[in-house]
């Protein structure tokens, strides 16, 4: 879907917030109360080490796509994204950042990027990305990815061309393990092409990363597909429909902005007329290699991304972001998730004895029954001579 298309519908979208929180017939609270989203007031100053704001018409807010799992005491921030409201030139900006990313976590030390999230909530993973990125954000919006099914299935589904076989097959593998997990069976899609997806469906296809499928960065393009595809079924809707439609995607929101905080917000981007939407991806191509045990980080210059970030944000800079076609960078992953050992910083070789346990990844586990590994995403794989992923 282009810009220009997408930004009619979160125009529409917005105009329809704005004229709700203003009416004095309803107000701000009145606002919450007909969409009902998460409101979260725990948020401290003190602790998202923000810095100074570099341009008061410049808003910078962390974006959460949070997946939880049945079981789950904590979530795992798999989509984040710093979205910018620049109300000086009439933009919303998106930057995607790879939960790979190796960074330094208060308290923690070196991890992923997504590991903040996982060991101290919203407050630890927006102080993450200050501290590393050099940012100055102060609020968030996180969304489950659990919570998709229920959004999809309320617009009655959404259009996604599954491209090929290979994607079909790995499509239909994961809505199998979800079944799993929930102790249930759901439908599997039974051909290629663009289609009708459901909820449980469209989780799934937002999931893949594993086969001949392309690796994280095309889960990130897939997750993209699926927002775009949510924003596309809205696109005709009437007034009333979109205020229906409104209270039922929003309750599947939680956010640190106040419904005050909000309005203004949603006031300054489309005061001075229709806001374009704009998309970049850090780390840019050419910058960032692969690490660790079995290539689980994605390593970079941080100085040199901050650079980037605050270029695209502050300075409305085309940074050349990696929105191609094959998403590699100056090492690259095989499409079955393998990793060569010249790539890995410190592979290790199955000729000295190692603890299994010891090569399980941040938020994952070892099966000693069967010997098999399971990553973050719960998806089982094990390890070969070079101690590699090898995904079933």
């Amino acid at each position: 879907m282009s810009f220009k298309r997408f930004r009619r519908i979160l125009v529409r979208l917005l105009t329809v917030v704005v004229i709700l929180a203003t009416a004095g017939s309803i107000g701000l609270y009145g606002y919450r109360a007909v969409f009902g989203y998460h409101y979260d007031s725990s948020l401290s100053d003190e602790d998202l080490s923000a810095g100074i704001q570099a341009d008061e018409n410049i808003t910078n807010i962390a974006l959460f796509g949070l997946d939880t799992r049945p079981g789950d005491e904590k979530s795992h921030s798999d989509c984040m994204m710093i979205v910018t409201i620049d109300n000086t030139r009439g933009k919303i900006k998106l930057s995607s950042l790879m939960r790979d990313s190796l960074v330094e976590i208060d308290g923690v030390g070196e991890d992923k990027l997504n590991a903040a999230y996982f060991r101290g909530g919203p407050s630890l993973a927006i102080r993450t990305i200050n501290e590393n990125f050099g940012t100055d954000i102060e609020d968030y919006i996180a969304v489950n990815f659990e919570q998709v099914v229920e959004i999809v299935d309320a617009l009655d589904g959404i259009e996604i061309n599954v491209a090929s076989e290979a994607e079909l097959t790995e499509l239909n593998r994961v809505i199998r393990d979800y079944g799993l997990e929930q102790g249930k069976e759901f439908s599997p899609v039974e051909k290629t092409g663009l289609q009708t997806l459901d909820g449980v469906q469209a989780l799934c296809y937002g999931r893949i990363r594993k086969g001949d499928t392309g690796d994280d960065w095309a889960r990130v393009e897939r997750q993209s597909v699926v927002l775009n595809a949510i924003f596309t079924k809205l696109q005709s809707a009437s007034a009333t429909e979109l205020i229906g439609s409104m209270r039922k995607l929003v309750p599947y929101v939680t956010t640190s902005l106040s419904p005050t905080a909000m309005a203004s917000l949603i006031v300054g981007a489309v005061k001075n007329g229709i806001p374009t939407l704009e998309h970049t991806r850090v780390p840019v191509d050419g910058e960032w290699s692969y690490s660790g045990n079995s290539g689980e980080y994605i390593t970079y210059d941080l100085d040199v991304a901050a650079d980037h970030i605050h270029a695209y944000i502050y300075d409305d800079a085309d940074i050349g972001s990696g929105t191609t076609d094959d998403d590699t960078g100056t090492d690259s992953k095989s499409d079955t998730d393998t990793t060569d050992s010249s790539k890995s910083t410190d592979t290790k070789s199955n000729t000295t004895a190692v603890d299994p346990e010891s090569l399980v990844e941040e938020g994952g586990w070892y099966d000693s029954d069967t010997g098999d590994y399971y990553d973050c995403d719960g998806d089982r794989y094990s390890l070969d001579e070079n101690g590699n992923k090898v995904y079933y």
